[in-house]
């Protein structure tokens, strides 16, 4: 029998019919691949970073773990999550690195302290950030500011940080609002020692008799960290930062039973705002809206996760949620306060 042999034109015409079918599946499957990967969630296969202004030890980085543990099963495309500590001149550090050097894309977000939202408006040394830019995700807790003393030192009472020296320890200039008010609107005499890495670090030196206390929003840190003090009196409560007495200490003045005008009065309620804020979580400015609402949204359902709910249990953190939202409309009131009332505030800001 004679074999077929394709001639040259043939074997030609074949390898181009060969080469327009394969060229036609792949223009097929384009569309469907491109479909697949428009369908993708952002976060998938992603490991998200959170850049914490604190310590590596104390509360914000045990709320900053709490967080992520969690946070990741409520984004569609189930990131994973790394935490990063970058402390620094009592959040500084961290807030100007997430305004302007950090990733726009919602891969890097933040936990900041609570006093670093209004640092631009008080004129903070080196704070270069405008914080209504920062898309605020939401914040884990509130918390009223305290002046805590330990057992041994000489404050026992308001009276006495009226007529004795009170030594405290701070992690920053964002973290000695409270000391400097009320060295300026009372008169008290408060020293602030510096150097601190984090909370964690100035209860331990509040041990070792390095300072006597701390003025802060601190009461959920040290429940966290040392849940027997209150309790067993390691620590009193001289005064209350708020605009009432706490529940938690009611034998303990709310600084407003003292205030004798409307002008410090108005200037204490712009510097307390930050305790609404306790805990704040963002995002930089440039991450696109849709990523936003996603993360904003991830935030809320995290934290009425009955699972969440009951690891921060077991931790003893407490918490108390703020909307993203909500921190923003805070925000907002605040930088638009009259110009008197914030120079005032800016003016209890600045080194004397």
């Amino acid at each position: 029998m004679r074999r077929y042999v394709p001639d040259a034109g043939s074997r030609v015409t074949s390898r181009l019919l060969a080469t327009a079918i394969v060229a036609l599946g792949i223009a097929l499957a384009l569309p469907a691949a491109s479909a697949a990967a428009k369908d993708k969630p952002f976060y998938e296969g992603k490991t998200v970073r959170l850049v914490i202004s604190a310590g590596a030890a104390g509360g914000y980085m045990q709320y900053a773990r709490l967080l992520v543990e969690h946070l990741g099963k409520h984004l569609a495309g189930h990131p994973s999550f790394i935490v990063q500590s970058m402390p620094g001149a009592g959040g500084v550090v961290a807030t100007n690195y997430l305004f302007k050097q950090a990733p726009q894309d919602g891969t890097t977000f933040g936990l900041i302290h609570a006093a670093m939202p209004l640092a631009p408006l008080f004129g903070t040394t080196g704070a270069r950030f405008d914080a209504q830019k920062f898309h605020w995700i939401g914040s884990l807790d509130r918390s009223n500011g305290l002046c805590t003393a330990w057992h041994t030192a000489p404050i026992k009472t308001w009276n006495d940080m009226l007529t004795k020296e009170f030594v405290v320890g701070s992690s920053g200039a964002g973290i000695d609002i409270y000391p400097k008010m009320l060295n300026e609107l009372f008169g008290t005499k408060i020293k602030i020692v510096g150097g601190y890495k984090s909370g964690a670090e100035i209860f331990l030196a509040m041990e070792r008799g390095e300072v006597e206390g701390r003025c802060s929003p601190q009461y959920t840190s040290m429940l966290s960290l040392h849940p027997t003090w209150f309790a067993e009196k390691k620590v009193l409560v001289p005064v209350v930062i708020a605009e009432k007495r706490s529940p938690n200490f009611p034998d303990s003045p709310s600084i407003m039973e003292f205030v004798k005008d409307d002008n410090a009065r108005e200037q204490i309620r712009l510097l307390i705002v930050s305790q609404d804020m306790d805990r704040p979580f963002l995002l930089p400015p440039g991450v696109p809206e849709a990523r936003v609402r996603e993360m904003r949204a991830a935030f809320l359902a995290t934290t009425k996760d009955p699972a969440f709910i009951a690891d921060a249990e077991k931790q003893r953190l407490h918490l108390d949620p703020v909307a993203g939202d909500d921190l923003t409309k805070a925000l907002a009131h605040a930088y638009a306060l009259p110009q008197s009332v914030v120079d005032s505030a800016k003016n209890l800001m600045v080194e004397k």
